[in-house]
């Protein structure tokens, strides 16, 4: 089919394959969103690779989280919740913080944000958020929340996520 035809499927629906091979050319940075779940204080978090800065007046933040994740309902039933910039040697995180249960900070090192959410060891920034508005988006919840504390963490490059793969940045120079 040449470029700039249509890929739908018989229903006039999109291919959900072709969807995520054209999306998949746009890298994104991953984060892990971390918090202490408020009915056990133990440490929980997910992963995402769909986060981005919204506003800067005031500071919000955004990132979108699957409406099947076991690990939201946790995290978002705490006051303060913190985002961790991950590093390109990170991808093991990543993977912990997206499986599906059992402990997800096995064998991770973390200290306290000021908002007392873990900040995973090596993580190149932190970002403590409150959350202040969820958005039904098909079948992701869009969450805004507002930045009330953030910094520098560790030093290197980000972990990205491109065509189905994670990878570093190659500095220019």
């Amino acid at each position: 089919m040449p470029n700039g035809q249509s890929h739908e499927s018989g229903n006039g629906q999109l291919d959900s394959r072709r969807f995520r091979s054209v999306l998949g050319r746009f890298a994104t940075g991953v984060v892990a969103i971390t918090a202490l779940d408020p009915t056990n204080g133990e440490p929980c978090g997910l992963a995402a690779n769909s986060f981005t800065s919204v506003s800067l007046d005031p500071p919000l933040v955004a990132f979108c989280v699957a409406h099947t994740s076991t690990s939201w309902p946790k995290v978002r039933g705490a006051k303060v919740i913190t985002v961790n910039v991950l590093a390109e040697h990170q991808q093991h995180v990543c993977a912990q913080l997206a499986s599906r249960g059992g402990d997800k900070f096995a064998g991770l090192r973390w200290t306290g944000s000021p908002g007392g959410n873990p900040v995973i060891e090596g993580a190149l920034a932190w970002i403590d958020c409150a959350i202040e508005a969820e958005h039904m988006a098909g079948d992701h919840m869009i969450v805004v929340a507002r930045v009330l504390q953030l910094d520098t963490h560790a030093d290197g490059g980000p972990l990205l996520f491109f065509r189905g793969g994670y990878g570093g940045f190659v500095e220019p120079g």
